[in-house]
């Protein structure tokens, strides 16, 4: 018999309706397999999707997908999930979810959700043994363009930070095509870049980009990447900065989807990403016997 799932659609770390970073949120994955999971991933074809399911130590059990992967953890799945966890649980405004990388807690406050990244040791960092020079040029930047050493970060999800000089570097910022076979290969075996810039006129503002190779060639970029701004929490503790400290980070202009992140690492170290959910439509997808795929 064909089995019918229910989806929503949000957006997060949106300040509009039509911005932040889209994902689709399957209320009750129970019945789908891994095979069938990725290929929903793919049929909606966002950043990444998510599936809910039950969890014995925490509120829901969350896989999140992008169409070629399952990630072990990932800030925008995990936020747009919970305000749909909170009513169908009927709960209140602070839940706990299970991802692959350790549960996540996650607060409410109105509209915006707040994690705590899943780093409970501190932040992993390893150095990437490339040449400054190498790096700006996989971006289409001059070599002075680089702030720093770029550094690999891991909170929950790794990715390869790149401190610009100026936000002007950031917007400049145009991945080689050409160059993607040289694209370095993090300890997880992820390719990834993360640029980032303190805003020169604006104290406690950043402008951050993250690209990553697809999977059938070319270059994408994300909208809004809280696992890396959670990284960029991380990138603070290990290069010394000043505890506690807060900042805001502005994402996806460059691809047309303006998104908001609110960094927060508190003395201690626990690092927190949070972000305005919006909710823009729900439906329904039947899977028949044969693996066809419905939309309604």
């Amino acid at each position: 018999m064909p089995a019918t799932y229910a989806y929503r659609l949000l957006n997060v770390f949106a300040e509009s309706t039509f911005g932040g970073n889209p994902l689709c949120v399957f209320e009750d994955a129970r019945g789908l397999d891994d095979v069938t999971m990725q290929a929903l991933a793919l049929q909606f074809n966002l950043s990444e999707t998510s599936f809910i399911l039950p969890s014995a130590v925490a509120d829901a059990r969350v896989r999140i997908f992008t169409p070629d992967v399952e990630l072990p953890f990932a800030g925008h799945p995990t936020l747009g999930t919970a305000p749909v966890v909170r009513e169908l649980l009927g709960s209140g405004d602070a839940l706990r979810l299970e991802v692959k990388a350790g549960v996540v807690p996650v607060q409410a406050s109105g509209e915006v959700w707040t994690l705590t990244a899943p780093c409970p040791a501190g932040p992993r960092t390893a150095p990437l043994p490339l040449p400054r020079a190498e790096v700006a040029a996989l971006l289409g930047l001059n070599q002075s363009d680089l702030g720093a050493d770029p550094m690999w970060v891991d909170t929950g999800a790794e990715h390869l930070l790149i401190p610009l000089r100026s936000t002007d570097a950031v917007r400049r910022a145009q991945p080689d095509t050409g160059r993607l076979g040289s694209w370095p290969v993090g300890p997880c075996g992820r390719r990834t870049a993360y640029v980032f810039a303190f805003d020169e006129e604006a104290p406690g503002q950043v402008l951050a980009r993250y690209f990553y190779p697809r999977q059938g060639g070319g270059v994408a970029e994300d909208p809004g990447t809280g696992s890396a701004c959670a990284n960029l929490g991380g990138w603070l503790i290990a290069t010394g900065h000043a505890l506690p400290t807060q900042y805001a980070i502005d994402q996806g202009a460059a691809v047309g989807r303006p998104s908001r992140l609110r960094l927060k690492v508190d003395a201690e170290g626990a690092i927190q990403v949070g972000g305005r959910v919006i909710e823009i439509g729900r439906g329904t997808l039947t899977i028949d016997p044969v693996g066809r795929t419905l939309l309604a």
